[in-house]
């Protein structure tokens, strides 16, 4: 059994413009250990996948299709189960810890609050244990930044205490929503290093989502690329890096910065943008944008096709396309 499986999973917002379709029909499954990356421009879908995990998509979200924990449908679960998977089972790191952090509570009360709520411990207990929470985080000079307010650290120590809430009650899987985001590149390397430590230790699985190609090279096993709320491709890392087999895929990685290029270099940009929700396409999402479209590729979403061992990509020319770009 599948730590988590999510099947044929589909969300219909409300907006401005009347009901549109933000996840279509995408599948996939973590087992306990494992390291999987969600990848992709905004507005792909990403972070509305790990909401719907969650359970906190906004209100008036329509979901069907099955999300299972071990087992476990958590699609139309009560309220009151979801809460109690939430922080027990399933932790998430949000992508901005100014906003996640309660800004009226010391980063000690909100560690500690799961501890409290899920585990029972004493007020004197979970601040213990938020204190080696803090500790094993890196959190410098931890005993006294207990009693801090968010605003008094920095954007790494920040993030380091949005993960220690995350990982405060032992959870079975892990979602990470661009848990970089505007860190410098240093402290990066370091939130994401602990990151994958963590999950190695704990041996829990991991959702890593990100718009960068080499945090996902460096930090999970395998990868989906997402677009207009569909996996356009997905497989072990190396063989999607490798392959490259879907349009969007090659064009993510032909844009993507490089040392060596000379100076005044420009970098090949995606024609075109992501579609709002309400102007979704009825066949690929990616056709406006895609130099190879055919009539064919507008009249349904493509099948996913087999690229290699474990690797498939929704593209029907995908075998007729040029050679994959290389570093």
């Amino acid at each position: 059994m599948h730590l988590l499986e999510v099947d044929n999973l589909r969300v219909t917002l409300n907006t401005g413009r009347g009901p549109a379709d933000a996840l279509r029909g995408v599948s996939f499954a973590i087992d306990r250990g494992d390291t999987v990356g969600l990848i992709g421009e905004s507005g792909c879908g990403k972070s509305i996948t790990a909401l719907a995990l969650m359970g906190l998509l906004p209100e008036g979200a329509i979901v069907t299709g099955s999300i299972r924990l071990e087992g476990r449908e958590l699609v139309n679960l009560p309220e009151g189960e979801l809460c109690q998977l939430r922080g027990r089972r399933m932790g998430m790191v949000f992508q901005e810890p100014m906003t996640a952090l309660n800004p009226l509570h010391t980063v000690g009360h909100q560690i500690a609050e799961p501890l409290r709520v899920h585990l029972g411990l004493s007020a004197r207990d979970a601040r213990a244990r938020a204190l080696e929470l803090l500790q094993r985080v890196r959190v410098p000079q931890a005993a006294r930044r207990l009693d801090a307010y968010p605003h008094q650290l920095s954007g790494g120590q920040r993030q380091r205490v949005v993960i220690a809430i995350a990982l405060a009650c032992g959870p079975d899987l892990l979602i990470a929503d661009e848990p970089t985001t505007a860190l410098d590149v240093t402290v990066q390397r370091e939130v994401l290093d602990l990151i994958a430590e963590l999950v190695a230790e704990r041996g829990m699985g991991l959702l890593l989502i990100s718009h960068n190609l080499g945090v996902m090279a460096r930090t999970v096993r395998r990868l989906m690329v997402m677009y207009g709320g569909i996996v356009a491709e997905r497989g072990p890392t190396d063989s999607v890096f490798a392959r490259l087999a879907h349009p969007y895929t090659r064009a993510l990685f032909a844009s993507r910065p490089r040392l060596g290029l000379p100076r005044g270099t420009r970098l090949p940009t995606i024609a075109g943008r992501v579609p709002e929700l309400a102007d979704l396409p009825h066949g690929c999402p990616f056709a406006d944008r895609c130099p190879r479209v055919v009539d064919e590729c507008r009249a349904a979403i493509p099948p996913a096709l087999p690229v290699h061992a474990a690797h498939d990509a929704r593209c029907i020319r995908m075998h007729e396309a040029p050679e994959a770009v290389h570093a």
